[in-house]
This record gives structure tokens, C-alpha cells and sequence, in this order.
């Protein structure tokens, strides 16, 4: 009973020390940071890695289930990667692999879950190249984007739009 509330813990203090940063994602450097935390004890890093898996590819499914409740087609084109060809345990090995290059560590793990099932499936490695080109641009993009972001600006649109609705709904 101790153990999941350590787990717990240990991700609500990681939630709270990375709060600041404009983070969307776990990536490489999170992932390789876990050992650090569970200082050096494997099954405890095993543990973590297991949990944080488990939970990522349970929301995949259940997104997947939402939308397919709602249009089969869609739910089939969004979610058509594979991401359950490994199992759990194969899984976290390959994405430790996949970490020690340092220039895939700012690549998000949902990418690198994917990514990982590419090499098992033994895709042709120029799609997985493409694949891995695509992600590095989009989230890029994705944190250029974020760290321009005007948080002013849009606490102003949305007071704007909210009071706007209100005012026109008491007319």
C-alpha cells in the first residue's frame, strides 16, 4: 500500500517543480532524469517508467474509443499509429535506447512511443527518419509558439469574450 502513494508523490512533485516551464510533454530529458530520482534503484525506475506508460497508453485507448464512439473513420485516421506492438517491458528498453542519443531528447515520449514501435515493426528506416524530422519541426514550432505567447493578451480575449456573452444574454 506504501508504494503507489510514493509513486504519487513522486509524480506530484514533479508536476509542481516543472509547473513553470511551458512544458506540454514528458520527453527525453524527464525520461532519463527518472533513474536520477529512484536514485540508481532499477526497480524503482522500472516502476515509474511502468506507470507513466500505462497511464500514456490508456488515455491513447480511451481517446481512441471516444472518438470512435462518435465516427469510426476518424478515430481510425487519428489514432492509426501503433503504439501496443511492444510489450511494456520492451518498450521502456527501447526508449531508453532511443534516449541516449542526446539529440532526441527534446522529442516528446508520446513521438518516441510511436517511434520506438516503428523500429519494432521494422518499418524502412526512411520513413522513421521522415517521421522523426516531422516531430522535431512540430514541436519546435510548437515551443517557439508557446514562448511568444502573450499571456496577457489572452487573459484580456477571454474576459472579453466572457463578458460579452454575459452582456448579451442579459438583453
Amino acid at each position: 500500500m506504501l508504494r503507489p502513494i510514493l509513486i504519487i508523490l513522486y509524480f506530484g512533485t514533479m508536476i509542481s517543480t516543472y509547473a513553470q516551464e511551458n512544458r506540454l510533454f514528458w520527453d527525453g530529458r524527464d525520461w532519463n532524469r527518472v533513474i536520477k530520482t529512484m536514485n540508481y534503484n532499477p526497480e524503482n525506475t522500472f516502476r515509474v517508467k511502468k506507470a507513466y506508460l500505462d497511464g500514456a497508453l490508456d488515455g491513447w485507448l480511451y481517446g481512441y474509443l471516444k472518438t470512435w464512439s462518435k465516427d469510426r473513420a476518424i478515430a481510425d485516421d487519428i489514432f492509426g499509429e501503433t503504439v501496443d506492438y511492444l510489450s511494456t517491458r520492451e518498450l521502456i528498453k527501447g526508449l531508453d535506447n532511443f534516449y541516449v542519443d542526446p539529440i532526441n531528447s527534446y522529442i516528446p515520449l508520446p513521438s518516441a512511443i510511436i517511434i520506438v514501435n516503428m523500429y519494432a515493426e521494422r518499418i524502412p528506416f526512411q520513413l522513421i527518419d521522415q517521421y522523426i524530422i516531422f516531430t522535431r519541426q512540430w514541436i519546435n514550432e510548437l515551443i517557439l509558439d508557446l514562448d511568444t505567447l502573450n499571456y496577457s493578451k489572452l487573459l484580456e480575449d477571454k474576459f472579453i469574450k466572457h463578458h460579452s456573452k454575459r452582456f448579451n444574454q442579459s438583453e
